[in-house]
């Protein structure tokens, strides 16, 4: 999965200090990251890089460590000689790894820093915490942290056979497994049973957590359950949330091409006879 990054090591524990010459610059347009394609690998500008205006500490928010090397982000879209701005999904089959990991990671931090320039209470502009990742209104002392959405992942099985689902009104087009994020007052358990019923009307039992993954392209941290249809079988599907659903044998599911995702990762399990 996109967080698996071998022998490196992320660290978020928050420690921001002044940039250096080899800190890695992470630097948005919307949903499209700076990078350089070289062949089969990419790389990010380093702060040496940087015009010197841009180097001035109001310009750049320091975000996490990795292998010790400090990435900062840029309040702002630059231009730089031989990188250019790709969509972020590019990420998801990138290499090096781990530097997919840290762009998607910075994307997070970057739309909550962009959605937290105002307070949402009064208006006056935030204020960065120097003990921890937040920011804080000094007039009404409204406090708000990076956003992090539970949400499910579900491998609802039927014997030798998967339900897999295709979104509906969304760029993914390929299968992948029922999904929903948590609504307030309810256990992650409870939101399995709610999300498969409200998606394709059947219950389900014998529910066994898998596997967790921080999924920053849409700011969530998925919780991965394996469990079987409970009576009935027969799919009623909500056609504004999927465009299509059905069980499907393991020997017919999809191969793992981006190797990313814990949907993808589940559905290979199954389709091992591993789950």
């Amino acid at each position: 999965m996109i967080q698996q990054i071998g022998s490196h090591i992320y660290s978020n524990t928050y420690h921001p200090g002044p940039a250096k010459d080899d800190s890695v610059i992470l630097s948005y347009s919307n949903r499209d990251i700076l990078l350089r394609e070289q062949g089969d690998v990419f790389s990010y500008p380093l702060f040496s890089q940087l015009p010197p205006e841009m180097k001035k500490e109001k310009h750049l928010i320091w975000l996490f460590t990795i292998d010790g090397i400090e990435y900062f982000l840029t309040r702002e879209a630059i231009t730089l000689p031989g990188y250019a701005y790709v969509p972020v999904n590019y990420l998801r089959v990138a290499h090096p790894r781990y530097l997919s990991f840290a762009g998607v990671t910075g994307l997070s931090l970057h739309n909550w820093y962009q959605n937290h320039i105002f307070c949402g209470g009064c208006g006056k502009p935030m204020q960065y915490s120097k003990a921890e990742r937040m920011v804080y209104c000094d007039n009404c002392q409204t406090m708000s942290y990076p956003t992090i959405c539970p949400a499910v992942i579900v491998g609802v099985r039927n014997g030798d056979k998967l339900l897999v689902s295709k979104y509906a009104g969304r760029d993914y087009k390929r299968f992948a497994l029922l999904a929903g994020f948590a609504e307030i007052g309810e256990t992650i358990e409870e939101t399995v049973h709610r999300e498969v019923m409200e998606e394709v009307g059947i219950k389900v039992k014998n529910l066994t957590f898998y596997k967790s993954q921080p999924w920053s392209f849409t700011d969530t941290l998925l919780f991965g359950f394996f469990c079987d249809v409970a009576g009935s079988d027969e799919l009623h599907i909500d056609y504004q949330e999927l465009s299509t659903a059905q069980w499907l044998d393991r020997k017919n599911l999809p191969d793992d091409e981006e190797k990313s995702s814990l949907t993808m990762e589940m559905m290979t399990l199954f389709k091992e006879g591993k789950a």
